[in-house]
């Protein structure tokens, strides 16, 4: 569950840096120095190398799904890296999913949560979110995989979209009774208020090549090619200036804060009032049953 590999040359991100180094005393120091850079994580691995940090989602046996602590420490991750020496952020997944999407077994326990948890849990959402969009570095998204729901938010907010052929790409929320509240307005600037509507609406799952082709997603690669792929943009991108590129994302989310402001807090209201609805939970609890929901709201008077 730590991310530091503590002097580990099996560890995964060890064996990145035997590639680069053959010297095993140099390589012993690189371990070292590792450890006592990388900060202890439960869900979240970092890792730094020629001057790039990549974040990986770290709950494979979960799809990657996004519990209350995941996104806390996405966001703490994300805070880490805007003030440390990297000029570039990957993000991807562990295992076959990029993320899943909220953890739909921990949703089932809401009922219990008080109108005031319900925001706060919608408020840690917009905030997550808020920090990829508004990060002052250049992001590439490494999608390794499915990106559903909230998933599919962290994979295309940020600067560059990196995905294999198998990935698919989705708001599904209206499934399972809930609304992609939060997400809808960073959408709705990537594909109009038309497209917008028919995603979030159907609910439809996209495939890599519809990703690329709504602008979605920069460009397709073999899964063997990702992490490679990503690492070559980043350093091409670090071959820029860093305050111009900073200053471009910086005016370009100045453009877009007022607006923003005002519809996210919209989008958290309307995110926590739902999360207290029957239909969504009939809908976590049709889903973890793996049955046909029966919308409480079908059967309402009107």
């Amino acid at each position: 569950m730590s991310t530091a590999f503590k002097g580990d040359p099996n560890h995964p991100h060890a064996k990145e840096e035997l590639r680069y180094d053959s010297s095993s005393v140099f390589l012993k120091r690189t371990l070292m120095r590792e450890e006592i850079s990388m900060t202890q994580f439960n869900h979240v691995l970092t890792h730094s190398a020629n001057g790039v940090k990549t974040i990986t989602l770290n709950r494979p046996e979960k799809r990657n799904a996004l519990s209350p602590q995941l996104i806390d420490e996405l966001t703490q991750a994300l805070s880490e890296a805007e003030t440390c020496d990297c000029g570039v952020v990957i993000l991807t997944g562990a295992g076959p999913s990029f993320c899943s999407g909220l953890d739909m077994e921990q949703l089932e326990t809401m009922n219990a949560r008080t109108p005031a948890e319900h925001r706060r849990d919608s408020e840690h959402m917009a905030r997550v979110l808020r920090s990829l969009y508004d990060f002052p570095k250049p992001i590439i998204a490494a999608v390794n995989g499915p990106a559903i729901a909230g998933g599919m938010a962290l994979a295309t907010i940020p600067d560059f979209t990196l995905a294999v052929p198998e990935a698919r790409f989705g708001y599904t929320e209206v499934r399972v009774g809930f609304v992609p509240a939060i997400v809808a307005s960073f959408l709705i600037r990537q594909v109009g208020e038309r497209r917008t509507r028919e995603l979030l609406l159907s609910g439809k799952i996209l495939k890599a090549g519809e990703a690329l082709n709504l602008g979605l997603v920069t460009q397709i690669v073999d899964s063997t090619d990702l992490m490679p792929s990503a690492n070559a943009l980043a350093q091409t991108l670090l071959l820029n200036s860093p305050e111009a590129m900073r200053a471009v994302k910086r005016l370009l989310a100045k453009h877009a804060k007022r607006r923003l402001d005002e519809e996210l807090e919209d989008g958290v209201e309307a995110n926590a009032q739902q999360r207290s609805s029957e239909d969504f939970r009939e809908g976590v609890s049709a889903f973890l049953q793996r049955r046909r929901a029966d919308w409480p709201s079908m059967h309402a008077k009107v």
